[in-house]
């Protein structure tokens, strides 16, 4: 082989070996909820939130738009799904930890959204409540 061609080649891999290295540990995932300060993300939860309708969404959507929740609980009660989600929307405490007085609850059966805010979690108490009584 022409000693230019072999030069060409150990270029060509150097500089893709470069631009590989430099992808992988510079590159930000521009994924915009994973990248806001907490207090921007609780703005961003408010306002998204504030736009679902019942019945409308599924939990799946809502993960792929805003990211999984800080607090979850999941019970089976009969032959129906409850699942009960907390996205942080309001600061309370500077102690580090998220809490659900700091949060806003989703409320969802089957996959399905049903209920938002402090009702959702009294129904889902309720729901799971019923379920272990009996």
């Amino acid at each position: 082989m022409n000693s230019k061609v072999v030069m060409w080649i150990a270029l060509a891999m150097g500089l893709y070996g470069a631009f590989a290295y430099g992808l992988i540990h510079y590159y930000e995932d521009d994924d915009q909820s994973a990248q806001m300060q907490w207090d921007e993300k609780e703005g961003y939860n408010r306002q998204y939130i504030a736009k679902l309708q019942l019945e409308k969404v599924d939990l799946d959507t809502i993960l792929l738009d805003i990211g999984s929740p800080d607090i979850t609980e999941a019970k089976k009660v009969e032959s129906d799904n409850y699942q009960i989600t907390f996205y942080r929307t309001q600061h309370r405490h500077s102690d580090g930890k998220t809490t659900q007085d700091e949060c806003t609850a989703l409320l969802f059966k089957n996959g399905s959204l049903i209920g938002i805010g402090e009702s959702a979690y009294n129904d889902y108490k309720s729901y799971v409540a019923t379920f272990d009584n009996q």
